[in-house]
């Protein structure tokens, strides 16, 4: 609660999850919050994501099809005690379900007053771009967002999905800004494990000859600018063409608030290229 009113106080407004993170709760303890108080609620710009099955085993609990979208929609609205979700996100592409019905059924909830705009995250390019015609040309609601990994580590977005959301109007939402903590300054070639055993694969797999020279570049960047390394990284960001707004993770207020002073940090072109 403290981290989420500290991001509140500081100016931020823009709230992130799914209905499948932690099954539900992280969408509850959202909704416990935040959503009782109508004035908090106004000011947040709440986005949620379907597309995950909530229950192993039946085929119907997960998808882009008309009747998970529904049922997902109906339980997130419940666990958020909100009547409306201002960002559905589908959570990555379902290959099995055609995409005008995924369209045609998200058009329907935002006619309804039920979600107030629509974005994709984890989906192709191609795909995006063809759910985004089907919208036009049929005059339904567009999408207006991408949620895509995105960082000084994972720039494979820069070949096709980054200028597809610039040409048809999405606005990117990198996830993983920092890689899980890679980006932190924690983790170095004299000090693989940064400390901190319990961060598991996802960094150890991460690091390599590359990461470490993109890491060395980063510390000497960010001791230019005088910031932390994990404050350059999103300062880095943040300075891409089409990113909209980056969606942090901080798991303490310390950290909160280490990723927070980041918008005060500008890097000079020079250092943009470097790092």
């Amino acid at each position: 609660h403290r981290v989420l009113d500290t991001y509140l106080d500081s100016g931020g407004n823009f709230i992130d999850t799914a209905n499948v993170y932690t099954k539900g709760h992280s969408e509850k303890i959202l909704g416990d919050h935040l959503c009782k108080h109508p004035a908090k609620r106004d000011r947040i710009v709440l986005a949620t994501k379907w597309c995950g099955n909530m229950f192993t085993g039946d085929p119907n609990a997960g998808g882009a099809s008309r009747k998970n979208i529904l049922d997902s929609v109906h339980h997130s609205l419940r666990r958020l005690q909100t009547d409306y979700i201002d960002l559905l996100w589908m959570h990555f592409w379902d290959a099995l379900t055609p995409i005008d019905e995924t369209m045609r059924t998200l058009d329907d909830l935002v006619r309804a007053g039920k979600v107030r705009y629509i974005g994709f995250s984890d989906t192709p390019a191609w795909k995006c771009a063809q759910a985004q015609m089907l919208a036009q040309f049929h005059g339904w609601s567009p999408l207006v967002a991408l949620q895509i990994e995105y960082s000084l580590v994972e720039r494979t977005v820069e070949g096709d999905l980054i200028p597809m959301a610039q040409e048809l109007g999405m606005g990117v939402t990198p996830w993983s800004p920092l890689k899980g903590g890679v980006l932190t300054g924690k983790f170095t070639r004299e000090n693989p494990t940064g400390g901190d055993s319990t961060r598991g694969d996802w960094v150890t797999n991460a690091l390599n000859d590359r990461v470490y020279n993109i890491i060395d570049a980063l510390i000497k960047v960010s001791k230019e600018a005088g910031c932390t390394p994990a404050q350059a990284a999103l300062a880095w960001l943040r300075a891409k063409p089409g990113v909209s707004s980056i969606i942090i993770g901080a798991r303490t207020l310390k950290q909160l608030e280490d990723n927070l002073a980041s918008v005060h940090v500008d890097l000079h072109e020079n250092q943009i290229g470097r790092a």
